[in-house]
């Protein structure tokens, strides 16, 4: 491919070379036409058109992800408006750009025009008037984040083509009042999975029947990314590369306009924000959204002049910050969602007759350019939004009688790494502890907490990202009603009313806290124990179990004499002996393991302990290798399943089987796993008897989010299903409002608290309670006798977000973990997601026990 490319642009070398480039006719190379643009005199002939590079016109094909990455690269070669930088890479590979399209002149001063840009939101009181006059504005066009929502990338290189090569007034007031970034797919690996099934089940001809296989992907289908991620909901928790190269661009610029370019169902017009008013975050300022609705004029007479019908201010929300049409709205940007009907393929039936690909590139072109226009003839008040909306931040903050928050995790160091990591992704600064302090009986250690001032530019982020809100204005919610980031981590808080200068030690880095790695060189230690209080602490169970050393964990805690004294271990210990390894093959490994300073052995002297169970109690129970399979396929969440494999396989590099659910026919199909994970989904292909053999035969099963259900109503666990009676709610509800009065008694996605058993395996290194994440209305019921209840609701159970009344009232006779004994196996049931979207440090915790624990339960 790479040898084709340079061809081509030889070729267009020659050309421009031989002859002197002529204006094209003002002709947009797409398989439909467009009408005219005002203020285009036509297009530089010496820029390829992308018919040149991709083989095909645009809309008559769905372009692949690296065809969309050569062109962009070989407009680079030839225009001098045009740069295009890598900013991540994918799970698979793929190579994620953007294109900083401006004048030559600004490309001479780009980083004096980012510098600028930048003091208005690190100094915004320093940023005059008569500079901002003389400021470009910066317009992030991001496009195509849903892979098999696919007509965005196709507007983004026409977007490329009609900047880099048009010519007239209407394109040199977006060139010299503008820097343009380009971002022409955001989930190149979901559109890689789309466009080689759409590409692959067609022939010449269009077919716009929906039953014909190019419109019916299989699954997991190509929305998500590798791990079946939805990324549009990632950036807040910005787990993912993609979604942090993405920000990293973000905060690079800090743009005043960002774009998100959707697809919705075929059945449908077009969709721009703003979006339903009473659903707009509260955090969200008035001017945003009513800079929001001037910018969506300039929308209606692009689509007007298609002709093409669209509607806002209703479907879509404006509420949760992890969306990428709504994260700028608390970063001093507009964010702008588009959502246009989708045709999927190249041609699809809809009641209005066909839909056809090229229409629904050209409306996400209209609106690409609508957005450009309008950003320029708003420059200075968008500019003016920004500043002031960082000044007014400042100023509230020094107001205000919290000035931090201290955060911490324990012993937990790791929990506090990822969130300090997290928190640098959003440009928001943290501090280290130089001591340890205590407050209402909490010790913060400096190897496990960090202090968050609020006096910084990020400040009303920083307070969207700790707020419990559980009161609204509206009470239907598009996504998720709570995010409270320290309650996902399960992190300690206090608000502190003073700087706390005295306890800082400078800026966090990764090596604060990270002691040095502990030497094992103690011959005559007969084992050495591991605290499992961190939350990578399987990841060592994991390498000391693949080397061959012998694990045990401590179901009691316990008191041994250690090389540096006696010393108290609680439940959750991991005991390591040598096994059939030479003792010194065993010191290399743990000295390999505590490498990197996360972990640390202690050598045990003795293995009769001073007080409590001596090391080889049968009470101590041998663990071994983990086997999973996770159950995928039709009928299973992609979403669930994508969180588990993401969880297992990228933190701690466990080899997971995802196997179909349709493929397990018989008891011979999961002979050679110790777990299976159901995660979520119907599984109508999933014989359950054939899975409650082999859980009698030893296997572990984990049921998770509704998979728990499905476990109740096969009979694994004796317990009911739990839920409110929405049908009597709507007696006497007129027909109009029935929709609205039925997602009123739903749960979006809310925070809970659950009291712990902490003398349950399950509960080991985790705390007396513990945040959950709840979605939907059914809950699962306290069992019958035979069941153990690891973790049920507190009295007072809402932590964050918002719970109808009727639900809440469901907690007192419902049960969040429940395990059983079944034969020789386990059934583990969680009522919730454990590891929702990635990011549930929390919560996981006991998801990890359940897989890694099995044998001590």
């Amino acid at each position: 491919m790479a040898l084709s490319i340079f061809r081509l642009i030889g070729r267009f070398a020659i050309v421009a070379f031989a002859l002197p480039p002529i204006a094209r006719a003002q002709e947009l190379p797409l398989a439909v036409s467009f009408p005219p643009v005002e203020g285009l005199l036509g297009y530089d002939a010496g820029i390829p058109i992308p018919d040149a590079i991709l083989g095909h016109r645009l809309g008559s094909r769905h372009t692949e992800p690296h065809q969309v990455v050569d062109y962009f690269e070989a407009t680079e070669k030839i225009s001098d408006r045009v740069v295009v930088r890598r900013h991540a890479l994918s799970y698979e590979g793929r190579p994620l750009i953007h294109a900083i399209v401006t004048s030559p002149s600004n490309h001479a001063r780009l980083e004096r025009i980012r510098a600028d840009n930048l003091t208005l939101s690190d100094s915004p009181d320093n940023v005059s008037r008569s500079l901002v006059e003389q400021m470009p504005a910066i317009v992030l066009m991001s496009y195509s984040v849903h892979g098999n929502e696919a007509s965005g990338t196709e507007a983004a290189l026409l977007l490329l083509y009609h900047l880099a090569a048009g010519t007239g007034p209407s394109v040199d007031a977006i060139l010299d009042r503008l820097v343009v970034i380009i971002d022409p797919m955001l989930n190149p690996d979901g559109r890689s999975r789309f466009t080689t099934w759409a590409n692959r089940n067609r022939g010449r001809a269009a077919v716009s029947d929906p039953q014909d296989r190019e419109h019916n992907e299989p699954w997991p289908g190509g929305r998500t990314n590798h791990y079946f991620f939805d990324l549009n909901r990632d950036y807040l928790p910005a787990q993912h590369p993609e979604t942090r190269g993405r920000l990293s661009v973000f905060h690079h610029w800090r743009p005043q306009v960002v774009t998100d370019f959707h697809e919705m169902g075929s059945e449908g017009t077009y969709f721009f924000q703003p979006g339903i008013p009473s659903r707009t975050n509260p955090n969200t300022s008035r001017l945003n959204q009513e800079l929001t609705a001037e910018i969506a004029k300039y929308h209606a007479q692009a689509l007007d002049l298609m002709p093409a019908l669209y509607y806002s201010e209703e479907t879509f929300d404006d509420f949760y910050y992890g969306k990428w049409s709504s994260y700028p709205d608390i970063s001093g940007a507009v964010g702008i969602l588009f959502e246009q009907a989708s045709s999927r393929g190249l041609a699809r039936e809809t009641r209005g007759g066909d839909l056809h690909y090229a229409t629904t590139v050209r409306n996400q072109f209209a609106t690409s350019l609508s957005t450009l226009k309008a950003t320029v003839q708003n420059r200075v008040r968008l500019l003016e939004y920004q500043r002031d909306f960082y000044s007014a931040a400042a100023r509230e903050t020094s107001g205000d009688a919290v000035k931090g928050f201290l955060v911490g995790a324990g012993s937990d160091r790791s929990r506090i790494e990822a969130f300090a990591d997290l928190m640098t992704q959003h440009r928001i600064e943290v501090f280290a502890l130089r001591t340890p302090v205590e407050f209402d009986g909490t010790t913060y250690a400096p190897d496990a907490s960090l202090y968050i001032p609020r006096s910084q530019p990020q400040s009303r982020l920083i307070d969207a990202l700790f707020e419990r809100r559980t009161e609204f204005p509206d009470s239907i919610f598009y996504d998720v009603s709570a995010w409270t980031l320290p309650l996902a981590f399960d992190l300690a808080v206090k608000e502190l009313t003073r700087i706390p200068g005295d306890m800082l030690a400078g800026r966090w880095t990764l090596e604060d806290g990270r002691s040095a790695p502990a030497e094992i060189t103690v011959s005559d230690a007969v084992a050495y124990c591991l605290d499992w209080n961190d939350f990578y602490s399987a990841r060592a169970l994991v390498q000391l179990l693949e080397a061959g050393a012998d694990a045990r964990v401590a179901t009691q805690g316990f008191r041994a004499t250690t090389a540096r004294g006696d010393r108290s271990f609680e439940a959750g210990t991991i005991i390591v002996t040598r096994g059939t390894l030479p003792s010194e093959t065993l010191r290399s490994v743990l000295g390999r393991i505590t490498g990197a300073g996360q972990f640390q052995f202690h050598s045990v002297t003795s293995a009769l302990t001073v007080d409590g169970p001596d090391l080889g109690s049968p009470g101590n129970k041998l663990l071994t290798k983990r086997r999973i399979a996770l159950i995928t396929g039709a009928g299973t969440s992609s979403y669930r399943a994508g969180e588990v494999w993401h969880l297992l396989s990228e933190r701690f590099e466990v080899p997971v089987s995802l196997l179909d659910a349709g493929s397990v026919t018989g008891p011979e199909n999961l002979t050679r796993y110790t777990t299976l994970v159901v995660a979520g989904g119907r599984y109508p292909d999933l014989p359950a008897d054939v899975v409650n053999k082999w859980v009698s035969n030893g296997g572990h099963l984990i049921a998770t989010s509704d998979a728990s259900l499905w476990a109740i109503a096969n009979g694994f666990i004796d317990a009911d299903t739990l839920a409110a009676d929405l049908d009597s709610l709507l007696i006497g509800v007129p027909y109009a409002e029935r929709s609205r009065t039925r997602g009123a008694h739903y749960i979006g996605g809310a925070i809970l608290n659950t009291v712990v058993d902490q003398t349950h395996p399950l509960a080991f290194g985790l705390g007396k309670t513990l945040p959950v994440f709840r979605q939907g209305h059914r809950f699962m019921s306290k069992p019958r006798p035979g069941s153990v209840v690891v973790a049920q609701y507190a009295e007072e159970p809402v932590l964050s977000g918002y719970v109808p009344d009727e639900i809440a009232e469901l907690t007192p006779q419902a049960a969040s973990v429940v395990t059983r004994s079944h034969g020789k196996g386990q059934v583990i049931l969680f009522a919730e997601n454990p590891n929702f979207r990635g990011f549930w440090f929390g919560a996981g915790r006991m998801f990890i026990n359940a897989v890694f624990l099995a044998e001590a339960l």
